[in-house]
């Protein structure tokens, strides 16, 4: 098959000649991909997809009929009647497209995409974290939230499957909120290891559903010993020579630039949208007509009927009657081409007997194609015919039916895709109408989320322009190292900022192997939210699209925003704060709780039974309580004698984050702690605010739970009652980061939703261990006594509960006040002990707040790095079961089903309390050199009531 993306070189080989990286797999593999440099912490090359119509441009027919291909073999796997039930999945920002073009293959399933935009007035129904991504938080927003309800097969579609732990923990995310029996995970390019592939049968085992794995190809990655390093050596000599030159690739040009990969010669079959076609063996797409017979190979028929393709790849653009050979032939246009073996392509003129390899009649005389590919000479500046100084742009009015969502971001239906289908003629013939008649190459550029619309106008265009050869790819928001070589994925990159506001800010953007590719148009389609200066500006996407090519034409499709929904009336006022004595030990003035109370419903449950609940999907940890941990007298002396060792420490850190919180974020801030771990921190700081400055601080404490969000009925009584701006949320300390993360996004979410700005998602804590944070006392893991036990360090307060049944759509999250545990309760003393230290650490502090003040605080997430490297290193695969810290090891002790503890050499007293209750629970405490953290907990990983013995003890795998 032909392997080569340029010039007759696989676009992986230079990656591969100077990494030793391999690809190893399936014959397709290397058609299909090529390899890249990117400059990221955990991996360093990038597979680069010809079929994705992302980062390389593409027959828009091609890309559309792998992802249909991919569709139709879901519905062969499901059935009809289970394929009729299902809802397909897209991953943002590269698989919005594919996942698209997917559920159009199965038939009748309605299509959603995760996205990175929040939009106004739709409430977050799920979202997830990409941690191997250079951008990672996605949103689910459904218009219908009732779309991802119901027991239907879930299909969820992504560009590759590498490690699969992204896929399998959304899969686990959802299942906890949408449980279901079915789900098929769906990708262009399958590359996990051996290691990871068995892990999806004890997903689906740990879940109790069934999960099956669709591929159009399967292999793996094979990487020598050092390659992120040296990686990490080549992107920063390619970019610092790029800098220098001011060019548009890293690498000094090496001549033309060639045109497209040969997408795969064999495969899988697909009808594209008409009844009669009869694929054979290989991949083939009939896109548009009935009577197409392709034969073996992969075959492509764009548009009229009686096209008789023989093996290979063959495209018809446009005529009756060609008889392509073997091979991959593509005629643009004209009839009688008699392509060879090989792959050819005439653009512009009849009659033209291209040779055996790859050549291109590039549509002028006297073009002579190089060695492979459609080649052209890369320009280095502006086009010789736009010399203007602003872009001339010609604007598209499609007609964009009113009511037709934009995209999958907010659901797609199949009442939806027969409004576009029926449009599409229309709007394209639009596009047709004002492209130059001159414009023999053309390139349907779509904008980062927004693949489909433009995929599918492209690849409409494909078969009405007679004489055009269309391609299709689309802006990202990922950075790609740009290499001029044949033998690299990524030859030219065009940078330009950001032009839809994103929410997490300005940044920079990228079109890859567009400019040198000597098109004659370009059609830019952006929604209408990316219509900004920005897009106009001088440096925007416009004007650099414009230095290379000599017509730029700009097509907007309107934003879909879904109406609002009947949502139950709220209360005209939400309950004002409980306080204690009433709700919880502490002083009325200590602590306002944002919370309701839950005292009189019985919540607990067995550790064991929450843990395989949680763990199986079948729960959600903040529906449930653990049973009170009710110390015994040796584990209350160590209490005890660890408080009043750590308590001048603790005094100095909590007030070191007061003194950079007034410094910084508000001279009279209002403390809003994360409930319950962060509460005695918030008060703490509220001492000493009182003691150093004499200011009475508001504090309050508010609900969070990890995949839920904060409680926004709380954000708005905050806001109804103080400045966003003022807010400071507070919790106790940082482990790998998932509540920073958390509240982020969470904040972001209710911006959106409520259009109340101000609130800042930094947090601050006592301890960042984990290096996520910027307000801190200190970033020691120290054992901060008040982890040591639940509720009777926390006033008496349980953890919080979110639960349908308890938690209403107008009510606060929900607690309970031990008032039982009254004997044991040590809250107060605890508060005493420390603020006692307050006087003696003055000087202390003012030193360490001016350290931290005036030093580098910025997060470097080491934290999560560890913990991702743990989870792979001791099989468990699932960020969420590991707990750094000596805070978050004690939680897994009193909480959850511990599997074993990894201590730091040479840990001393703050470990005490872990040995000893690890010592009561049978839980085996390992030693580990270089550990970043004091100590790291590790919850059992496959954990059912058979993981512990009858004495309750754990038992290891």
């Amino acid at each position: 098959m032909n392997k080569a993306v340029n010039d007759g070189v696989w676009s992986g080989s230079w990656v591969a000649e100077r990494l030793g990286v391999r690809l190893e797999g399936d014959d397709e593999l290397t058609g299909m991909l090529g390899l890249a440099l990117r400059r990221n912490p955990k991996r360093a090359h990038l597979l680069v997809s010809n079929v994705l119509g992302k980062h390389v441009p593409q027959s828009p027919s091609v890309v559309y009929g792998a992802g249909f291909a991919l569709g139709r073999r879901v519905r062969e796997l499901l059935g009809a009647q289970e394929a009729a039930r299902a809802v397909v999945l897209g991953y943002a920002e590269t698989a919005t497209g594919l996942g698209h073009s997917v559920a159009d293959g199965v038939g009748l399933a309605p299509y959603l995409h995760s996205t990175r935009r929040p939009v106004a007035g739709v409430a977050r129904a799920g979202g997830f974290e990409e941690s191997h991504s250079h951008a990672t938080s996605h949103l689910l927003l459904p218009e219908d939230p009732a779309l991802l309800v119901g027991d239907g097969p879930l299909v969820l579609v992504d560009d590759e499957f590498s490690t699969g732990n992204t896929v399998l923990n959304t899969v686990r995310d959802l299942h906890e909120r949408y449980p279901r029996r079915r789900y098929v995970v769906v990708a262009l390019v399958d590359m996990r290891s051996a290691a990871d592939a068995g892990r999806l049968a004890e997903f689906a085992g740990e879940i109790g559903a069934r999960v099956d794995l669709v591929a159009a190809a399967t292999g793996t990655v094979r990487l020598p010993e050092g390659v992120l390093e040296k990686g990490q050596e080549l992107v920063a000599r390619y970019e610092a020579e790029s800098a220098g030159a001011g060019g548009l690739s890293s690498a000094p040009p090496s001549g033309p630039i060639a045109q497209f990969p040969a997408p795969p010669n064999s495969g899988v079959a697909a009808e594209a949208g008409r009844e009669g076609s009869a694929p054979g063996s290989g991949f083939a797409v009939e896109a548009g007509r009935e009577g197409s017979a392709p034969g073996s190979g992969f075959a492509v028929e764009a548009g009229r009927e009686g096209s008789a393709p023989g093996s290979g790849f063959a495209v018809e653009a446009g005529r009756e009657g060609n008889p392509p050979s073997s091979g991959l032939a593509i005629e643009a246009g004209r009839e009688g081409n008699p392509p060879s073996s090989g792959l050819a392509a005439e653009a512009d003129h009849e009659g033209t007997p291209p040779s055996s390899g790859l050549a291109v009649e590039a549509g002028r005389e006297g073009n002579h194609p190089g060695a492979r590919g459609t080649a052209r000479q890369a320009p280095t500046g502006p086009h010789p015919e736009d010399a203007r100084t602003h872009p001339h742009i010609t604007r598209i009015d499609l007609h964009w039916p009113p009511g037709l969502p934009d995209g999958g971001r907010h659901g797609f239906t199949p009442a939806h895709r027969s409004h576009l289908e029926d449009a599409l003629p229309a709007m394209t013939a639009r596009l047709a109408e004002t492209l130059p008649k001159s414009a023999r190459r053309v390139l349907v550029l779509g904008f980062e989320e927004l693949m489909y619309a433009p995929l599918r106008l492209a690849r409409e265009l494909e078969q009405i322009a007679d004489g055009v050869e269309v391609r299709y790819s689309t802006t990202t928001r990922s950075p790609v190292l740009a290499v001029d070589d044949p033998g690299y994925a990524i030859r030219t990159r065009l940078v330009f900022p950001a032009h839809d506001t994103p929410a997490d800010g300005p940044g920079e953007r990228y079109a890859y192997n567009v400019a040198g590719a000597g098109f004659d148009a370009v059609i830019a389609v952006v929604d209408s939210v990316a219509d900004t200066p920005e897009l106009h500006a001088p440096d925007g996407l416009l004007a650099r699209l414009s230095a290379h090519a000599p017509q730029v034409l700009l097509a907007v499709v309107p934003s879909y925003v879904p109406g609002p929904l009947a949502l139950p009336e709220r209360h005209p006022m939400l309950p004002e704060p409980l306080r204690g004595p009433a709700f919880s030990s502490y002083a009325p003035e200590e602590v306002g709780w944002l919370l309701q109370d839950l005292s009189d419903v019985t919540l607990e449950a067995p550790t064991e039974e929450r843990e395989e609940a949680i763990q199986s999907g079948g729960a959600h940890y903040a529906e449930s309580l653990p049973v009170e941990y009710q110390p015994s007298e040796q584990y209350q002396e160590l209490f005890q004698t660890a408080l009043a060792e750590s308590a001048a420490r603790l005094a100095q850190a909590a007030g070191a984050v007061t003194e950079i919180v007034l410094a910084e974020r508000s001279p009279r801030p209002v403390l809003v702690s994360l409930a319950r771990a962060g509460t005695p921190v918030g008060v703490l700081m509220r001492r000493w605010a009182q003691f150093r400055h004499g200011l009475e601080l508001p504090h309050y404490a508010v609900s969070i739970v990890r995949g839920r969000g904060i409680d926004a009925n709380a954000l708005r009584w905050l806001a109804a009652h103080h400045d966003p701006r003022d807010v400071v949320f507070v919790d106790g300390w940082t482990g790998k980061g998932a509540i920073t993360r958390e509240l982020t996004a969470a904040i972001r979410e209710f911006e959106a939703s409520d259009g109340i700005t101000g609130f800042d998602p930094e947090i601050a804590v006592l301890a960042d261990p984990g290096s996520c944070v910027r307000t801190y006392g200190t970033r020691e893991d120290y054992l901060i006594p008040s982890a040591c036990l639940n509720s009777t360090v926390s006033g008496l307060i349980s953890r919080t509960v979110l639960r349908a049944d308890l938690v209403g759509p107008n009510d606060y999250h929900g607690a309970k006040f031990y008032r039982e545990l009254a004997g044991a309760d040590v809250s107060v003393a605890f508060l005493d002990a420390v603020s006692a230290r307050f006087a003696e650490v003055v000087d202390a502090v003012d030193a360490t707040a001016k350290e931290l003040l005036s030093g580098d605080r910025e997060p470097t997430w080491e934290g999560w790095a560890a913990v991702e490297r743990i989870s792979e290193e001791y099989g468990i695969h699932d960020v969420n079961l590991v707990k750094p810290g000596v805070g978050e090891t004690t939680r897994v002790l009193l909480r959850r089903v511990p599997w074993k503890i990894l201590a730091r050499v040479g840990a001393g007293a703050d470990l005490d309390h872990v040995r000893l209750l690890a010592e009561q629970r049978g839980v085996p405490v390992e030693e580990v050199a270089e550990l970043p953290y004091t100590c790291v907990g590790l919850i059992h990983p496959k954990y059912t009531r058979g993981a512990t013995g009858a004495d309750g003890r754990a038992v290891n795998l």
